[in-house]
């Protein structure tokens, strides 16, 4: 069996792996046995910080398409916001574990999260600010190119860069949705549908705010799209 080589990057670990990693920061950063009120707020907290990291790596990819774009990259964008948009798959599927803590245990996990709420969410907060530039430069190079979104819809093989591009926008938008939703869900799920968080807010005001859309003009085209074509269906 070879040796494991001895570390050559700077750090105390016996490993680079754990050196570059940060390992031991990394782990330290999750209560332990004697700090739980629960067992399971491991299990919380390791998802809600997964997460928190899959937000992150998004949002790192949505503000590099944005500069792509910038620079009329259309192509090297699809390839950034299709990595986007696996981001907030992970963090959809940290539900399905997250929904396996039973109610009851629940409930004492609550107790040691003090206000704490997915409203204060940095990596939300900050994707909410940086989603929306997409828009404005598939916007400003349909301008450019004298261009509207219903053209390109109409003609999605002779556009075809711009049609993948508003394409990305749609998805990227749908899976964020799928997220919140499959959130809203496992809430409801766990305390019920007319429970309060713990801020104080209505259950029943989660799902109000899965109607959010970051692309209202782009799901609107689609109207646009289907209205013109029953229109001509119509005068056959």
């Amino acid at each position: 069996m070879t040796q494991p080589k001895k570390p050559i990057l700077s750090g105390a670990a016996s490993s680079d792996y754990e050196n570059y990693l940060r390992t031991s920061e990394l782990l330290r950063l999750q209560k332990g046995p004697d700090e739980w009120i629960h067992r399971d707020e491991l299990l919380f907290t390791v998802v809600h910080q997964t997460s928190e990291l899959w937000l992150k790596l998004m949002t790192n990819e949505v503000i590099e398409a944005v500069q792509q774009l910038r620079l009329s990259n259309v192509r090297e964008s699809h390839r950034l916001l299709g990595r986007a948009v696996l981001c907030i798959t992970q963090a959809y599927s940290a539900l399905d574990v997250l929904e396996k803590m039973s109610p009851c245990d629940y409930q004492q996990v609550r107790e040691a999260l003090g206000h704490g709420s997915g409203f204060d969410s940095p990596g939300f907060k900050q994707l909410r600010q940086v989603v929306p530039l997409l828009e404005v430069e598939l916007n400003r190079m349909l301008d450019e190119n004298k261009l509207d979104l219903l053209i390109v819809l109409l003609n999605d093989r002779l556009h075809e860069d711009f049609y993948q591009l508003a394409e990305w926008l749609i998805e990227l938008d749908e899976r964020v949705t799928l997220w919140r939703l499959r959130h809203f869900q496992v809430v409801k799920r766990t305390i019920g549908f007319s429970s309060h968080g713990t801020q104080g807010t209505p259950v029943e005001f989660l799902n109000r705010l899965n109607s959010f859309t970051f692309f209202p003009t782009i799901w609107n085209t689609r109207n646009e799209l289907t209205k013109l074509s029953e229109t001509r269906y119509n005068q056959s």
